[in-house]
């Protein structure tokens, strides 16, 4: 069986069609069509069906979805395995949003600069979520929240960044008081859903303080812009560079101390990649 033809079938389901699975793979959706009708022949069975412009993942095509991904995982890992006085492979990160874009491409910057032979792979998704992909080894590492439960043995966490909560508030009320500022102004809300928005709804809780909701978000890049616009003040982790462009904001910070959002990576202690983890840690040593 040909590897290629399971790795265009997963990027048929991936991508929702034949078409954008062509253009991910830089191949033609011709090409796309007839390695998938080669495939559904070697295993004897239809493993997906169209539905108008998209495709529909038929039921032999989930049962063998996720054997197929985890021997494309060992097949890329063969390539490791063969690496012997050099460091390279390709290396699967997870990231949220605001360490996507902020503290992780220096240190993935420096990695390849050094280790050229290295190829990345990142996934974005929520800091649970990142987690589970590592513990199950769908992940190398992630950058991550720091879990409010105890992690698995298997795996370790190393802080990167710490984020004190801190009031945004548009730069005219530069010198108010943050806490009043929360009390009387509309309030941006930061997802209550995320683990970062927790800490933010405990602050709330332990001051006694009780907000005049108007929007609640997952996106903090969204929120800054919101209360640059005069939608009200938010009560957010003072997040790393770079944030949204020409905003007229000011950063409160708050008169009573609170734990700061921490973010650090987790990674796989067991990893077939385990020197090229343990390089990946170094670089992030040295931020």
């Amino acid at each position: 069986m040909n590897t290629k033809f399971l790795s265009t079938f997963v990027a048929v389901v991936d991508y929702g069609s034949m078409a954008a699975a062509a253009r991910k793979l830089n191949i033609t959706p011709a090409a796309v069509a007839q390695q998938t009708r080669t495939l559904e022949r070697q295993v004897g069975a239809p493993l997906i069906r169209r539905s108008g412009h998209t495709v529909v993942v038929t039921e032999a095509g989930a049962r063998i979805l996720q054997r197929a991904r985890a021997l494309l995982r060992d097949v890329d890992d063969l390539h490791t395995v063969a690496i012997d006085d050099a460091i390279g492979g390709e290396l699967r990160i997870g990231a949220g949003g605001t360490a996507l874009t902020g503290i992780v491409p220096d240190i993935l910057a420096r990695l390849i600069k050094k280790f050229p032979q290295v190829n990345m792979s990142i996934r974005t998704g929520l800091s649970i979520d990142l987690h589970r992909a590592v513990e199950n080894g769908e992940l190398d590492a992630a950058f991550v929240l720091e879990a409010p439960f105890a992690l698995n043995k298997t795996v370790s966490w190393k802080l990167v960044r710490e984020e004190p909560l801190i009031v945004l508030a548009p730069a005219s009320m530069a010198g108010c008081d943050p806490h009043e500022l929360l009390a009387t102004e509309p309030l941006i809300r930061y997802d209550r859903n995320w683990w970062g928005g927790h800490q933010v709804d405990e602050y709330l809780r332990e001051t006694g303080i009780v907000p005049i909701e108007r929007f609640e978000l997952n996106s903090l890049h969204a929120i800054a812009v919101m209360v640059d616009r005069g939608l009200g003040v938010a009560l957010v982790p003072d997040w790393a560079a770079p944030w949204p462009e020409d905003l007229n904001l000011v950063r409160l910070a708050l008169p009573l101390e609170c734990a700061p959002r921490r973010i650090g990576v987790v990674w796989c202690r067991s990893s077939i990649r385990i020197r090229l983890l343990t390089a990946f840690i170094e670089e992030i040593d040295n931020i």
